[in-house]
């Protein structure tokens, strides 16, 4: 190999080391955030969801045999409802739209408040923990 294939060879290897790098990095910073909301969801959770949904949102909260509709078990993974309109129902847009507007805006129990006063952050948290309780 002359000087000059040597010399493109070694940049083009700096180069892709990088970019591994700044993947790498990119990766774990994606994690320890996905992390942070699931632990934020949770204690949301917790907070505004459990007593309906139990704590391991299997709708089986203390409220759950006070109610006649039963709260949605999220191990089930059976969401109902397409609330955007994009003929898939219960993606994670559908599933921040009924927590932040009640499932009853698109026809479910007016039994779930609107949790309209949380910020969209707070509601992609919730919305992350409940995909961690699907089974």
């Amino acid at each position: 190999m002359n000087q000059r294939n040597t010399s493109a060879w070694w940049s083009a290897t700096r180069l892709l080391l990088m970019l591994g790098a700044i993947l790498l990095a990119a990766a774990a910073a994606h994690s320890e955030d996905s992390s942070a909301k699931t632990s934020d969801g949770q204690a949301l959770f917790e907070q505004h969801c459990s007593s309906c949904h139990g704590m391991q949102g299997h709708g089986d909260g203390i409220v759950s045999d006070q109610v006649l509709l039963r709260p949605r078990d999220f191990a089930l993974d059976a969401f109902k409802f397409d609330t955007d309109a994009d003929w898939v129902r219960g993606t994670d847009a559908d599933l921040a739209n009924v927590i932040r507007n009640s499932p009853s805006v698109y026809g479910g129990s007016p039994l779930m408040p609107p949790w309209a006063h949380l910020s969209n952050d707070d509601i992609e948290a919730l919305v992350a923990y409940i995909r961690q309780l699907q089974g």
